[in-house]
């Protein structure tokens, strides 16, 4: 697809159909992210393919917003692994986990594979139902699958501000 019209057409979807997402398509997109650029290309960031009945029933333990989806990829960095800004306390592994996370997002739709940036809900209690090594921060979740029949964006999907509003020149 055209990146223009991709950006365009991609919404968070928030209901599923219970089609799964086969394993090549989700290599492909686990693949865009992988290629997502990193500060001093430390690649800290890990993803986890969650689609057992167990991992889904922690991502459900702690969010409302899995809709249904059959497959829920989870973003952490290594945060000890991270660039740290000249003269700061500020590190890279938010930013560099939410650039391979953006990938995955438009890959995901690239694919056809609908999907929703998942940030409501507690990640230490995730962290923790899951297992995860204590290094790795969870930024987010990301839910992979088909939306149900007749499911469409949300209408403030389509609201905007303008460029003007959100952009200075100087």
């Amino acid at each position: 697809m055209e990146f223009s019209q991709l950006v365009k057409d991609r919404y968070s979807c928030k209901k599923y159909s219970s089609k799964q997402v086969d394993k090549e398509t989700i290599v492909k997109i686990l693949e865009a992210g992988r290629l997502a650029p990193t500060a001093k290309n430390l690649q800290e960031e890990h993803v986890y393919v969650l689609q057992s009945e167990e991992s889904l029933a922690a991502v459900d333990s702690v969010t409302p917003c899995r809709y249904g989806a059959p497959v829920v990829l989870l973003v952490a960095f290594d945060k000890n692994n991270v660039y740290t800004y000249p003269n700061s306390e500020r590190t890279t592994g938010i930013e560099d986990a939410t650039i391979v996370a953006t990938h995955l997002c438009l890959a995901a739709a690239n694919e056809g594979v609908d999907n929703c940036w998942i940030n409501n809900f507690d990640p230490a209690k995730l962290h923790s139902a899951l297992g995860l090594p204590e290094n790795e921060e969870i930024l987010m979740l990301l839910d992979l699958g088909y939306a149900a029949e007749g499911f469409k964006p949300l209408p403030n999907h389509f609201s905007r501000k303008a460029l003007e509003e959100t952009v200075s020149w100087k």
